[in-house]
């Protein structure tokens, strides 16, 4: 209980946290507070592994996941890429922690999780989180101008302010754009994404056995909120994956009207943008659209670098070599796509092991949510939605450096799989530690 509200209301203001903390002087608390997070999920595993009262019988995604997770530490050992054995360690930790998170989750008492319970604080936390970035808007001011952000990036991981605000350029569209703004998380994708976590809790909670939906003020406020953060975040990849996931459930609930609003909605959206917009938000968009924006394109300069990488060293450069690592250090190879990321560093047997435990965790989401019912079907809606809307974001960015949607989406995955093995009906609970399949 401990470790999930440390998870879902300490990891989004994680990094305001540690730049407050830089900018008022307490230099020698950021080290212990920057690795809290890994230390909290460390001590959550054990108690919860020796908590088990017998033997664990691994699930084939479990054996998986273990896989992946040896070939990545074998990657640390070999001296490959040029990284030192801490740097290595570094890009170990961005992309093989989640096993951690998984198992942690694989091996609780599914009993002692209300599923009601934690998404309702997933949505509380919009709250807070739309009352900044409404401020933030009205203002035209980034709530990190604030917080220290800009001296805290440039001691800690050698980025220096870039952009026109003082920041770096993730808080803007494009060069000279309108604002993006983050509110309490760490960048504004990361706030887009988090948005995407609120809206799958969303639509999980109201969520009933009939078709009806079970809507109250609380839900309906955390609904408006998400709106607010999705458009002043002004991610393009998580807008059209707020969308997505909103058709996506229509369909899996049987709810073809909504289908229907929603193709009249996005007429009358574009309608709205070439007939009202000009300026820099009219250049914004139509930029998005025809790809001709510096992001566009540097998103695909990146993305054919990192293919032709991993095409021409299949078994990887080694940990480092692309990703947070190497950006520090200006030697980035491909990057702003989270599967070039693991292929370019551990090799196209990682990427492909990272891409099937992904693939088969929204299989068996999509099946959970057809067969079962009450909880079991509560949780794979909720994984279904979220991983399905974070496909685009995965091949945009580095989403992984996303810790509060991979933390709250690995630790409930693992659960999702703990639930469909442990449970008769998807409403009773038999635990007696995970049962293979």
């Amino acid at each position: 209980d401990g470790a999930l509200l440390f998870i879902i209301f300490g990891l989004p203001i994680y990094i305001t946290s540690l730049s407050t903390t830089f900018l008022y002087g307490f230099t020698f608390l950021v080290p212990i507070l920057q690795s809290f997070k890994e230390i909290i999920i460390l001590l959550t595993f054990i108690i919860v592994f020796i908590s088990l009262k017998k033997k664990p019988r691994l699930h084939f995604l479990d054996r998986v996941i273990l896989i992946y997770l040896l070939l990545i530490i074998c990657y640390t050992v070999i001296p490959l890429g040029g990284f030192s054995f801490k740097e290595r360690l570094i890009a170990l930790k961005s992309i093989s922690f989640f096993p951690l998170i998984y198992f942690s989750g694989r091996f609780i008492d599914p009993k002692k999780v209300n599923l009601n319970q934690y998404f309702q604080y997933i949505c509380i936390v919009a709250i807070p989180a739309a009352v900044v970035v409404v401020w933030e808007a009205i203002t035209y001011t980034h709530f990190q101008t604030y917080t220290g952000y800009a001296d805290y990036m440039f001691y800690y991981f050698n980025q220096e302010p870039s952009g026109h605000h003082g920041l770096n350029w993730t808080f803007e569209a494009e060069n000279d754009g309108p604002k993006r703004f983050a509110s309490i998380f760490a960048n504004p994708l990361d706030h887009a994404a988090a948005t995407l976590t609120v809206i799958c809790a969303i639509l999980a909670l109201v969520t009933t056995g009939t078709k009806k939906i079970k809507m109250n003020r609380f839900i309906l406020v955390a609904f408006l909120c998400t709106l607010a953060s999705i458009i002043f975040a002004l991610s393009r990849a998580s807008f059209v994956s707020y969308f997505i996931i909103l058709c996506m459930y229509a369909y899996i609930t049987n709810r073809r009207n909504w289908l229907r609003y929603f193709y009249y909605g996005a007429v009358v959206a574009v309608i709205t943008v070439f007939t009202f917009l000009s300026g820099e938000f009219y250049d914004f968009f139509i930029g998005t659209l025809n790809f001709t924006n510096s992001s566009s394109v540097y998103h695909i300069i990146q993305w054919l670098e990192g293919i032709e990488s991993i095409a021409s060293n299949p078994f990887g450069l080694g940990l480092g070599t692309s990703g947070r690592i190497s950006a520090m250090l200006g030697s980035n190879v491909g990057g702003e796509n989270q599967l070039i990321i693991i292929g370019v560093q551990a090799g196209l047997i990682a990427l492909l092991l990272y891409l099937f435990i992904y693939i088969y965790l929204l299989r068996t989401a999509f099946k959970m949510t057809v067969e079962r019912k009450g909880k079991a079907r509560k949780i794979a809606i909720f994984i279904l939605l979220l991983k399905l809307g974070m496909i685009i974001p995965f091949l945009t960015a580095e989403a992984e450096s996303y810790v509060y949607v991979s933390y709250i989406t690995w630790f409930f995955s693992g659960l999702m799989i703990n639930i469909k093995y442990t449970t008769d009906d998807g409403d009773r609970y038999r635990y007696q530690g995970p049962e293979g399949g």
